[in-house]
């Protein structure tokens, strides 16, 4: 796979794929520009080398065609902010009005294209929308790691209509980083996994088994394990139909040797609300009525003695919901473990949505050593699948 340091763009319109698909508020403002920050040195490298760039990426969920609260014209100012240069925009992504200002730019200038998701080809993978969008450029970069497992027009499809093609420096900066991980390993390794459900990472604990030599469970999933292990959790989140999926992971781990840890006690609380009354409980025992949603001073000792002794981390999943004052406290100890770990000599791998804002939250994003900015296409690299958005720049 050729990236753009193997190209030398004088003269040419690189097409590139990149993933603005960014956190807005109710005023239509970038409240979080860590994706569209990250992909700046490859615009810029292109831009330096006398080239011009046409950026097209999808936002959102939009459902019927056009919706202004999914237009990419709201990333205009944090990009030229970030860029240091003004941005051209078309509210089109394919038609006349993009072609005509995509062959009239010269070297040094942007264009931003509309919303790719406004057609419905786009997620289809239509190939004569595809086709349509391969005349824009004369060079198709793909720099949207985060979309690299869909097999879409923009991502995938369209790179058959171009005899040169290649990674942008976030792409092969996630894979270097990804296959770190996989292939060159430094003992012990641990994976820290948190989130609501055990169904979202059946595929990724099965593959960590045969890879680790710590998994620690935190968030809700951890209280399914609790329960499959005979544990009293209250009113705790529980996937009852994947009690005995708990019980063979937990034995899967054992016969590999792999240490399996669970939280030991919760911050539980009466309500799922801000302002709850909470106190400590062992997750043996958790009262009816009550629910866990954090884990407790106990379970952060042991996690941080088990994180701390590690060589390389693997972070996916929040311990809690961090997003609450009152249930922030495990997810910040583990996050403030892996920084301490990586400053000890350990490689830091964090990825998955809210690991990620749970890491820039705490102000540790430069502590540790890499932030995926792709979540579900960096889990199905580890799941061991192949991701068609890099097999089509092969």
């Amino acid at each position: 796979m050729k990236t753009i340091k193997d190209y030398n763009f004088s003269g040419r319109r690189a097409l590139i794929r990149v993933d603005f698909n960014v956190p807005l508020d109710q005023s239509f403002n970038v409240t979080d520009n860590t994706r569209i920050k990250a992909t700046i040195p490859t615009i810029k490298k292109i831009l330096k080398d006398g080239g011009s760039c046409i950026l097209m990426s999808h936002l959102g969920r939009p459902k019927n065609g056009h919706e202004t609260k999914y237009s990419l014209k709201h990333t205009i100012s944090t990009i030229e902010k970030l860029l240091g240069i003004k941005v051209d925009f078309v509210d089109d992504c394919i038609g006349q009005e993009a072609k005509t200002k995509s062959l009239a730019l010269k070297a040094g200038q942007v264009l931003l294209l509309e919303n790719l998701r406004f057609y419905k080809e786009e997620e289809k993978g239509d190939l004569p929308f595809a086709e349509k969008l391969s005349k824009l450029g004369t060079i198709y970069v793909n720099d949207a790691f985060g979309t690299a497992h869909r097999a879409h027009a923009s991502t995938t499809i369209i790179a058959q209509f171009f005899e040169d093609k290649c990674a942008g420096l976030i792409m092969e900066s996630e894979l270097e980083n990804a296959k770190r991980v996989v292939e060159n390993v430094e003992n012990p390794f641990t994976a820290i996994l948190g989130g609501a459900k055990i169904s979202d990472k059946i595929l990724l604990i099965e593959k960590l088994i045969d890879r680790v030599n710590n998994i620690i469970i935190g968030g809700g999933m951890a209280y399914t394990f609790l329960k499959a292990q005979g544990c009293s959790v209250g009113n705790s989140m529980v996937e009852n139909d994947k009690l005995d999926l708990a019980k063979r992971l937990i034995e899967k781990a054992k016969d590999k040797g792999v240490e399996f840890h669970l939280p030991l006690d919760s911050i539980i609380a009466d309500k799922f609300d801000a302002n709850a009354n909470t106190k400590i409980s062992s997750n043996k025992t958790i009262p009816d009525g009550w629910l866990g949603l954090d884990i407790g001073p106990k379970t952060c000792e042991q996690f941080n003695k088990i994180i701390e002794s590690s060589k390389t981390i693997l972070w996916n999943g929040p311990m809690g919901v961090f997003e609450m004052k009152l249930f922030e406290g495990g997810t910040k100890s583990v996050a403030v473990s892996i920084a301490n770990a990586t400053k000890k000599g350990a490689f830091s791998l964090i990825g998955g949505g809210d690991s990620v804002a749970a890491i820039s939250k705490f102000g540790l994003t430069d502590k540790v050593s890499y932030v995926s900015t792709g979540g579900g296409a960096l889990l199905e690299y580890f799941e061991g699948k192949e991701l068609p958005g890099v097999v089509a720049l092969s």
